[in-house]
């Protein structure tokens, strides 16, 4: 595979993520999934998956598990709902992603994904617990000769990375969405790339721009199409080229209400990514 093909985030069956008729018609060679829902998790579904992966010449380089309960709809609730954080779910939460990293391994994938949540305060109970569940989680991933990729944005690069180091297993990694360190008010994108950049094995192309800075971290900030945010995409490429990372650069665009615009934004972001990828690459 060449060096930063680009990608998108697509879908099984439903949710987030664009259909993946999209990415053939828009010839991108590489996708991350969002986990089907668990009657469609089946090896009928991910025979027919792969199949129409390789009649589309498309490689699937994470499936990224979510949840029934979870809810992005302001920061309080995300925090409450989202991930394994939440005590009252992770038990079958962690259920659901052992069988999603199951499903993965069924379309030859190597990499799973989730947001795991707002991480706590190091060292409270709640945080020893998320450490011990986590582990079990990477134990389980591990046997499938899996990966577990982490994405950014719901707390800082530093918490993030006192998180990883704390789980202490070698199969932990960051999937790095600059776009998210911007919504969620957790930090400014660039430094936290490089801040955890040596853990970068997957990443988003998203943008976006600040809420007003007295409501960072309270109030969301607001998803805009690639390159017309505050993101600085020729800026955020050059630091992945300066970090050594030459995976794919998997668009994520999440209007799932205005599925037009969608195709649309992804289609321009195709070619924002290819110009500036010949730009900094020369290829």
């Amino acid at each position: 595979m060449e060096s930063w093909p680009i990608g998108v985030f697509t879908s099984v069956d439903a949710g987030l993520g664009v259909r993946l008729d999209v990415a053939h018609e828009l010839k991108i060679p590489t996708v991350q999934i969002h986990a089907p829902h668990k009657e469609t998790r089946t090896p009928a579904a991910a025979r027919d998956f792969r199949a129409r992966c390789v009649t589309a010449s498309i490689t699937v380089t994470a499936v990224f598990g979510g949840f029934d309960g979870e809810s992005y709809a302001d920061i309080p609730t995300t925090a409450r709902t989202v991930g394994l954080v939440p005590r009252e779910t992770r038990a079958a939460r962690l259920a659901e992603m052992t069988e999603i990293s199951d499903f993965a391994k069924l379309l030859a994938c190597n990499v799973v994904a989730l947001h795991i949540g707002f991480v706590p305060d190091r060292g409270s109970s709640d945080y020893r617990e998320l450490i011990s569940s986590t582990r079990d989680l990477l134990d389980h991933v591990a046997g499938n000769g899996q990966n577990l990729h982490l994405e950014t944005g719901q707390e800082s690069a530093a918490h993030l990375l006192e998180f990883i180091h704390d789980v202490d297993r070698d199969n932990l990694f960051i999937n790095f969405d600059p776009a998210n360190m911007i919504l969620y008010g957790s930090g400014e994108p660039i430094a936290a790339l490089k801040q955890v950049g040596h853990l970068v094995r997957s990443v988003h192309c998203k943008d976006a721009r600040w809420a007003a800075p007295e409501k960072r971290g309270r109030e969301w900030g607001t998803e805009v199409a690639l390159g017309t945010g505050d993101v600085g995409m020729e800026t955020y490429l050059r630091t992945l080229l300066e970090l050594g990372y030459d995976g794919p650069l998997t668009i994520e665009r999440e209007i799932p209400h205005d599925r037009e615009r969608q195709k649309t934004d992804i289609s321009q972001a195709v070619n924002l990514l290819t110009d500036l990828r010949s730009k900094i690459r020369g290829k």
